[in-house]
């Protein structure tokens, strides 16, 4: 048994294995994509029928083994990812036998999310920006109240000359939206305000470079720092579990001391 653990565990942590389910994941996502489309949809349903029977045991056979490979198998589902993975294949496995055919395919969509379990980049990615949804409150309260500001002001200052845009506080935070996403602002939003008033363009500048400000450097200095953080985290994981490996390897190598001189002791 502890053999069969063994090998299991060496399928699963093999890099070939990892590129396996990942191209599987890829090809699973080009036959959503082209399933969208009804003409090959229909001209094919026999080919996209069996490539979905195949992804289906691929990936509940892959979740097995996953679970295998470790120690109890409770362990399996320590982890967010794990149980993320786990819901997808088994979500799918479940109502593949029902008629709800809405759920099966929003799983099956889903089921291109798991390249993020896969690639070790993406994975580090998701968790940092994860790790960045507590601090987003502050940052996200005061970009709010830089919008709730410059919108009482932007009635106040262009409510007669632009209704259309400022001439109440909801629409004029919906125009700020906009000129925060640099969508059109100039053309659409500053220039025919421009030419009523000369010194508009203190307004929208300031406000462009307050808000992208807050938006640029707070939240993706807070991402950036959180990736680094997680980083670390691994490097002390694989120093951690490097330390185990030596201490298990000098624990043998005691034990081999000891048996040697037990026996000298006997002779």
């Amino acid at each position: 048994m502890q053999n069969f653990k063994k090998t299991i565990q060496q399928i699963v942590g093999h890099r070939f294995f990892m590129n396996t389910v990942m191209f599987v994941i890829l090809l699973n996502a080009i036959l959503i994509g082209l399933e969208t489309y009804p003409d090959l949809r229909a001209e094919y349903a026999g080919l996209i029928h069996g490539f979905e029977v195949f992804f289906l045991w691929f990936f509940t056979i892959e979740i097995i083994l996953r679970m295998l490979a470790e120690k109890k198998l409770h362990h399996f589902f320590k982890s967010r990812w794990n149980v993320f993975d786990f819901v997808i294949v088994a979500g799918v496995l479940f109502f593949s036998g029902t008629y709800f055919i809405s759920a099966i395919r929003i799983l099956r969509v889903l089921r291109v999310l798991r390249a993020i379990t896969v690639v070790p980049s993406l994975n580090r990615l998701v968790t940092a920006f994860l790790k960045t949804i507590p601090s987003l409150g502050t940052i996200m309260l005061l970009l709010s109240l830089v919008f709730y500001v410059y919108a009482v002001l932007g009635v106040l200052l262009y409510g007669d000359i632009s209704p259309e845009y400022f001439g109440s506080l909801h629409l004029a935070l919906v125009t700020l939206f906009q000129v925060i996403t640099l969508e059109s602002w100039a053309s659409g939003v500053f220039r025919p305000i421009f030419a009523e008033s000369p010194l508009s363009w203190v307004y929208f500048v300031s406000f462009i470079l307050v808000g992208t400000f807050i938006v640029l450097n707070l939240i993706v200095g807070e991402i950036l720092n959180n990736i680094q953080e997680a980083k670390e985290e691994e490097l002390k994981e694989e120093k951690i579990e490097v330390s185990k490996k030596e201490l298990a390897k000098i624990t043998n190598e005691i034990a081999e001391l000891k048996q040697l001189l037990l026996n000298k002791e006997k002779m």
